[in-house]
């Protein structure tokens, strides 16, 4: 009897701690996208920034320097492309992480869930072919 129970908290653990990964995950994902959001409205306001300024103020942690406007620009460019590849991945991780949660459930894989998107080669030649 002691055997059983000891299986069952165990298999609860195991449950839990995938259940926690995917959670985790997912915020890691929302906060990178806020961070996202923030670089692409930084982006938009060097972008409507009428003035005839060359050095723009650029908060880094607590303090504001001045940065040269394309600097600033190319700067926060490289963090958004960074950003991008990073919630690629996690979101990459985050599918093998639900289907592992699923199967410890016992919860078949989910559907079409695995599935990407056509690359622009891929349309290219499948435009070609349709045209045929």
């Amino acid at each position: 009897m002691a055997d059983a129970s000891e299986r069952v908290l165990e298999y609860l653990a195991e449950v839990e701690a995938a259940a926690e990964d995917v959670l985790t995950t997912k915020q890691q994902i929302v906060d990178l996208d806020s961070k996202r959001n923030r670089n692409r409205e930084a982006l938009s306001a060097l972008r409507r920034e009428l003035a005839d300024t060359e050095k723009v103020k650029v908060c880094f942690g607590n303090m504001f320097i001045k940065f040269p406007k394309s600097k600033a620009r190319e700067m926060i460019q490289r963090d958004h492309e960074q950003l991008d590849r990073e919630i690629n991945d996690l979101h990459k991780e985050l599918k093998a992480k639900v289907n592992r949660l699923n199967e410890l459930q016992g919860k078949p894989e989910l559907r079409g869930y695995s599935l990407s998107p056509l690359s622009s080669e891929e349309i290219r030649a499948v435009n070609s072919l349709l045209k045929v």
